[in-house]
């Protein structure tokens, strides 16, 4: 008998071997899940394609040559840049990552001619393509689930037990390196099993892996008790089934994960599945009842990359602001503004924020241009702007609530307590990042978008010291004969470009100006308001181009950065770009795209040096720079009405 068992365990061996070998093996799961296409279209249909084409060809490279299933890619040449991200689902062999990279660049390129984004999600990849960089995104309007159509067998242990592996996964998944996690978890009873993964893409930080989860969760919800069900977003994917979708080789212990962190609510839903009184199978049964007969509306929100309807901000009550500001207590202000004072607030969810109170007029007409504007600024949605997450209105009170930057504003980092903490590699990211949020702003959001007031202190330094312009669309907020100077003129003189300051001459070279002029400040450290203390007594702008004339740039370069810190041509490169944005003339800056592309580039453009500028220079009396930012500390400024040459 001993040679037909032997025969009986390697048969039942294969068996086993041959229904993982099906799962894994030459199906790449290209269901089409969603797709996107960008109403808008780029400027230059050939330098696009070429971008595009370039990007693609690298993620090929790196999905096909090096076996990668996380891949980005970016080619910013001319003034249509293409950034793309491509992820497959771990699970999946080499061969089968690669088909499925392969129909998704096909089916993407079906989106009409020159669509500036797009993005594509199939059960077993991702791919998407944006004008800006989007690696770090996350949550999005668009996201949403796909429920199958049958239901499980014994309804209500099914829900309950694929509720805590999707809480569980919800947990871990965010404190696994990759960001991926795979499990298949025995449903009591009834002899089945709950196969299930969650998968944030690999750029996204733990937080906001965590945070888009949170909403596929509770998007997944509505397709209990069906046997299966995804959910999708910007930056993760879920997925549940009833049906092996992966090898069992696949699963990991997810257990250490959840020792820490792990919600209250899963340790309940554990609590009912563990147990088997017949009092806790009658709850659960009429909690899958009344969510049966009582499910979530599904909101058609457009896609992400090119919403067909505006989305609009969430309204929040007077009383809840009021209270998570503590009353807008003195305590909790973090800056004061031209535009309003700002506070920090907690919200009974325990989330943190930025509350403004703006300074606006009241009339009819304002309440009706204060919704329009706020719809359409909460739309904006870069990882270099700060996002606007809803408003209040009360009688003649106006408030905005913005996402908080526990690190608040540049200039603290330059000019106040922390001065001297930045490294080379820091400021050239922050320099980068904000000329991308600009770029963003005048030319990739289907509105233009001026600011008017950029400077050290509306720029916002997140966990990661990456940038984000705070309060870019307060300038559309303004009463047209209000601003900083009770004039038509708003921003801060000393950023301000010349003709603009002069003779209200307003166009989007001058952000391209400001910005300029704030690269001066994050290289040298130094304020452009502030007179030198020697003889010349010199303005930054002043004392760049006299550096730049007599080719000592490196003379301008903050003393508490080590030589060692920085590559001098790197450095010099960046001080050129500055003088070449605040030129005297607007039509010789470049726009705001083609600096983000002279920051990429090796080499400075030979052809393209810069003239001289001119500085709008103070001989009055200073004033309090109210800062406009969501999140800034307060600093000093000086108006000016001259306008003086550099030299």
């Amino acid at each position: 008998m001993r040679p037909q068992l032997n025969l009986l365990v390697t048969l039942i061996t294969l068996f086993y071997s041959w229904n993982n070998f099906r799962v894994t093996q030459a199906d790449p799961q290209t269901r089409l899940i969603n797709k996107g296409c960008s109403q808008y279209n780029a400027t230059n249909l050939s330098n696009f394609y070429q971008n595009l084409n370039a990007t693609f060809s690298d993620l090929k490279s790196q999905v096909g040559n090096e076996n990668k299933h996380f891949a980005t890619a970016q080619s910013a040449k001319g003034a249509n840049p293409v950034y793309a991200l491509f992820q497959c689902r771990n699970y999946l062999s080499n061969s089968d990552c690669a088909a499925c990279f392969t129909v998704a660049v096909a089916q993407i390129r079906n989106c009409s001619a020159g669509s500036n984004g797009a993005r594509v999600i199939y059960d077993g990849c991702f791919l998407r393509y944006e004008s800006n960089g989007f690696f770090d995104q996350t949550t999005l309007p668009g996201n949403s689930m796909i429920c199958g159509t049958q239901t499980a067998n014994g309804a209500a242990a099914f829900t309950a037990a694929a509720q805590q592996v999707l809480m569980n996964l919800q947990t871990a998944t965010p404190k696994i390196t990759g960001f991926f996690a795979a499990t298949k978890t025995p449903v009591s009873g009834t002899g089945n099993a709950i196969y299930a993964i969650a998968q944030c893409a690999e750029s996204v930080t733990q937080s906001g892996c965590l945070d888009c989860l949170t909403v596929g969760f509770n998007n997944i919800q509505s397709c209990f008790p069906n046997t299966d069900g995804r959910a999708f977003d910007a930056g993760c994917f879920m997925r549940y089934s009833e049906t092996s979708f992966f090898a069992d080789n696949q699963t990991i212990d997810i257990t250490p994960f959840l020792k820490q962190g792990s919600s209250k609510k899963g340790a309940i839903i554990g609590g009912i599945v563990g147990g088997v009184a017949l009092i806790v199978i009658i709850l659960i049964a009429l909690f899958v009842w009344l969510r049966l007969y009582k499910k979530p509306k599904r909101h058609h929100r457009g896609d992400i990359l090119g919403a067909t309807e505006l989305k609009g901000p969430l309204t929040y009550r007077y009383n809840d602001l009021k209270s998570a500001t503590k009353n807008f207590n003195e305590e909790n202000k973090l800056g004061e503004g031209g535009f309003g004072d700002v506070y920090k607030g907690t919200l009974k969810n325990g989330k943190v924020v930025a509350v403004k109170k703006l300074i606006l007029g009241h009339s009819g007409k304002m309440d009706e241009q204060f919704e329009s504007e706020v719809k359409l600024i909460s739309n904006v949605h870069h990882r270099n702007l700060v996002r606007l997450l809803g408003c209040c209105s009360k009688g003649q009170e106006r408030i905005l609530v913005y996402e908080y930057m526990a690190n608040n504003s540049l200039d603290r980092f330059l000019f106040g307590e922390k001065k001297g903490s930045l490294n080379w590699i820091q400021r050239y990211d922050i320099i980068l990042g904000t000329a991308r949020g600009l770029a963003y702003l005048h030319e990739d959001f289907h509105v233009c978008i001026i600011h008017r007031d950029i400077k050290t202190n509306n720029i916002l330094l997140d966990d990661d010291l990456q940038p984000k312009i705070a309060d870019f669309g307060l300038a559309r907020l303004l009463p047209e004969d209000q601003s900083h100077l009770s004039t038509r003129f708003a921003g801060t003189l000393g950023y301000t470009a010349p003709e603009y300051a002069i003779h209200g001459q307003l166009s989007v070279k001058a952000d391209t100006y400001s910005f300029g002029v704030v690269v001066l400040e994050i290289v040298s450290g130094q304020k452009s308001s502030e007179l030198r203390d020697d003889a010349d007594g010199e303005f930054l702008l002043q004392k760049a181009w006299k550096l730049y004339e007599e080719e000592r740039h490196l003379e301008l370069v903050d003393k508490t950065l080590n030589t060692s810190d920085y590559d001098a041509q790197e450095v010099k490169k960046v001080i050129e770009i500055a003088l070449l944005c605040t030129q005297a003339t607007a039509a010789t800056r470049p726009t705001m795209s083609e600096v983000v592309v002279l920051l990429k580039s090796k080499n400075f453009v030979e052809h393209m040096k810069p003239t001289m500028p001119v500085f709008v220079n103070s001989n009055l009396r200073p004033r309090t720079d109210t800062s406009t930012s969501t999140a800034s500390s307060k600093s000093n400024a000086t108006v000016s009405t001259s306008v003086l040459s550099a030299r």
